[in-house]
């Protein structure tokens, strides 16, 4: 991986592939005297660039000849080989142009597409730079190594606590003198680690990560991805871990998380397509619902045209037509550019970023988030090309034959980025801008 020198390849294809999710090596920063970084409040809309709600589809109606023809020749293929064009989708656009169009306004099985809305109402929600917070608190004092008191976890839906984050509180707290915690260790709200739901669990995983006396050969795995000579942890917690409805009255703030930044945060959901970070993210927005409809507000298409049951894309009753899958990415690139930001911050550049589409042969520099299940293959994004700029599109496939729609979909794309030309480089409407070293999580002690 290449987001920063603390992060290897073996620890993202480690966490982000076995546990369908990422991760990120955090080593213990200096304690900071900045301003706190943005946390979980929603955006001020007097300060924050609103998502523009500005006509960003087009209509159904009148493609061009000639690319409509590729497609139908590429439609015809699938229907030689028993798929029906009922079960087909495919929506491609160029600026304002319509280029092709098959059930484009159809809502239809989107898999992991739905991450792609998940990200545009999580971006519309809070901010590209929004860190979600989880705080550490004491009830007693230190005294010679010990905490005579609890320790006091209060989680706030950071979706990316991971070993990596435990390790380096553990070492937090061991440089501000706690190597024993006498009490128990108390979680309040929503924590997650690992990917974990409950808090108890989360909690116990915590409990393991902070002493590496305790580390499992999972922990072990991770901790060997760190650099050379990162500290090995040991706070000895001597009572249980329990979750409790509210923060101790006597609860003394000490240190403050801040998780990766939401747009780094969308980036490792998308490039490994990360289940269970997307759930964990469309919850925090409200959840399925809310994810559908503000979506479908927000890319300009009726409702109709996006249903969902769940933010991963992890049912086949989650539909998206392929023209809302066109403006979700459309709608994307337009809160971003105010920025100063592109859609290469949050999803997959095709050849620079490592993860799920590592093996397909999509065209070099396109941006894009595939999506499948059983029974579906689906692919879109933004293709960069010399005569007609950046090419938007969406192909749903439908039917028993995974490995042979991705081919299909492949050749295609190809075919079409020839015919209009490779780019030289990455154009700047698509390159990344955000620094990693300024998205990583962050431990801040209170003074």
């Amino acid at each position: 991986m290449l987001e920063t020198r603390r992060l290897t390849a073996t620890l993202a294809v480690t966490l982000l592939t076995a546990a369908a999710g990422c991760s990120s090596n955090i080593s213990p920063p200096a304690v900071s005297n900045t301003p706190a970084p943005q946390v979980n409040s929603l955006k001020d809309a007097t300060t924050e660039p609103a998502i523009s709600v500005t006509k960003l589809t087009l209509a159904a109606i009148n493609p061009n000849p000639v690319e409509q023809l590729k497609i139908n020749q590429y439609l015809g293929g699938l229907a030689a080989k028993g798929f029906t064009k009922k079960t087909q989708g495919v929506w491609v656009q160029s600026s304002d142009s319509l280029l092709a169009n098959h059930q484009g306004t159809t809502p239809l099985p989107a898999a992991s597409i739905t991450k792609v809305a998940t990200s545009l109402v999580a971006l519309s929600t809070f901010s590209p730079n929004h860190r979600f917070l989880t705080t550490i608190s004491t009830t007693g004092p230190i005294k010679n190594g010990t905490l005579e008191g609890d320790l006091v976890i209060q989680g706030n839906l950071d979706p990316f606590f991971v070993w990596e984050e435990a390790f380096a509180l553990g070492n937090r707290l061991n440089e501000l003198g706690i190597k024993r915690v006498k009490g128990n260790l108390l979680i309040n709200g929503k924590f997650y680690m690992n990917y974990e739901y409950d808090p108890l669990k989360s909690g116990n995983l915590l409990k393991v990560g902070m002493n590496s006396r305790l580390w499992t050969p999972q922990a072990l795995t991770q901790y060997q991805t760190l650099p050379p000579g990162t500290p090995r942890p040991q706070v000895v917690i001597d009572g249980a871990v329990k979750v409790v409805p509210a923060l101790p009255s006597n609860a003394q703030l000490l240190v403050r998380h801040y998780s990766p930044t939401l747009a780094d945060l969308l980036k490792k959901m998308n490039r490994y397509s990360n289940n269970k970070m997307a759930e964990m993210i469309a919850d925090s927005v409200g959840g399925a619902q809310q994810v559908a409809r503000k979506a479908a507000t927000l890319a300009g298409v009726p409702e109709a045209e996006i249903q969902l049951v769940n933010g991963s894309g992890l049912s086949e009753l989650n539909r998206i037509s392929p023209r809302a899958a066109v403006a979700l990415f459309l709608a994307i690139d337009r809160y971003l550019k105010p920025l100063n930001m592109t859609i290469g911050d949050v999803l997959t550049v095709v050849g620079q970023d490592q993860g799920i589409l590592d093996e397909r042969k999509i065209p070099q520099m396109s941006v894009v988030k595939s999506g499948t299940l059983n029974t579906v293959s689906a692919l879109a994004g933004a293709l960069p090309t010399k005569d007609k700029g950046i090419v938007w599109f969406a192909i749903m496939n439908g039917g028993n034959n995974l490995t042979g729609f991705r081919t299909q979909q492949e050749l295609l794309l190809n075919n079409l980025v020839n015919q209009w030309g490779v780019v030289d480089s990455l154009p700047s409407e698509l390159t990344p801008t955000q620094k990693p070293e300024d998205q990583m999580s962050r431990n801040e002690v209170v003074k």
